[in-house]
């Protein structure tokens, strides 16, 4: 049996408490209390219950866990965890949750979750309703509104967006409050890259949107595995404030998701509703 099993019994969920909670009991009160807030949920309790999951993406991620990559995450967040560390997001894997491997049309990559109380969401680049939108969501939207002449949303939510096949995937799937890239390196880069390539082999046409040179990173990867012209994939600056119209390709005027629907289009009538 993998060590990653090998953990204490978790309290039930609780209607403030979605997923359950594996903290000492001093721990998980304090949980409790950061959870009877919405713009305060946390990651309570690691590894994650699979059960409901797209069984493709399941399969990925239970032979990440059972890796020595998995396992070594697992015993950082597990000692994180106990240790008090406020964690986000409450839900790491919610972007396989809500955009199923088969339905996977475009791809969204980004860096970390955000760092803040209640902003990240388990999706990269969304934040939940009612929360502040961030500067490069606001970018994102004002970008909408140029290539597709959409007004500019009031809420930063982007679930809508998975669930029509947007994977809002972000590198590193967890952080610690306050402290960008905290997570990075500890393994979940082994896991999303295989996520990505599992996107990059399906049959199916997808559209890579890779903003800024970390998510650039993954062309070769995506190329290596797709072997031919299936997939479209579209690179500009990261739409940052200090990046979004800067050259070599400006975010702000790239018409990444104008470009998308037209590619979609080709195969599918149905296109993204952005």
């Amino acid at each position: 049996m993998p060590s990653w099993w090998a953990r204490p019994s978790c309290a039930p969920p609780s209607q403030a408490r979605r997923w359950p909670s594996c903290l000492p009991e001093s721990v998980s009160q304090q949980g409790l209390l950061f959870d009877a807030s919405p713009v305060a949920r946390r990651l309570n309790c690691w590894p994650p219950d699979l059960t409901g999951l797209d069984p493709a993406w399941a399969a990925l991620v239970q032979d990440f866990l059972a890796s020595a990559a998995g396992q070594s995450l697992s015993a950082r967040l597990r000692e994180r965890l106990t240790s008090g560390a406020v964690v986000y997001p409450p839900e790491p894997l919610r972007a396989l949750t809500l955009t199923p491997l088969s339905q996977v049309r475009v791809v969204i990559l980004g860096q970390d979750p955000y760092h803040g109380p209640g902003q990240a969401e388990g999706l990269s680049f969304s934040v939940p309703d009612g929360v502040r939108v961030p500067p490069s969501l606001r970018n994102i939207f004002k970008e909408l509104q140029h290539s597709l002449g959409l007004p500019v949303p009031a809420q930063g939510s982007l679930v809508r967006w998975a669930r029509q096949g947007v994977l809002l995937l972000n590198a590193c799937l967890t952080v610690e409050q306050g402290q960008a890239a905290s997570h990075a390196g500890w393994g979940w880069e082994v896991l999303t890259d295989s996520l990505i390539r599992a996107v990059a082999q399906s049959a199916q046409p997808v559209v890579f949107m890779l903003w800024g040179t970390h998510a650039q990173a993954k062309r070769s990867l995506i190329d290596a595995v797709s072997g031919d012209a299936r997939h479209l994939v579209l690179q500009s600056n990261h739409p940052s404030p200090l990046s979004a119209m800067r050259p070599p390709v400006p975010f702000l005027g790239c018409r990444h998701f104008a470009l998308a629907n037209d590619f979609l289009m080709q195969s599918d009538p149905k296109t993204i509703n952005w």
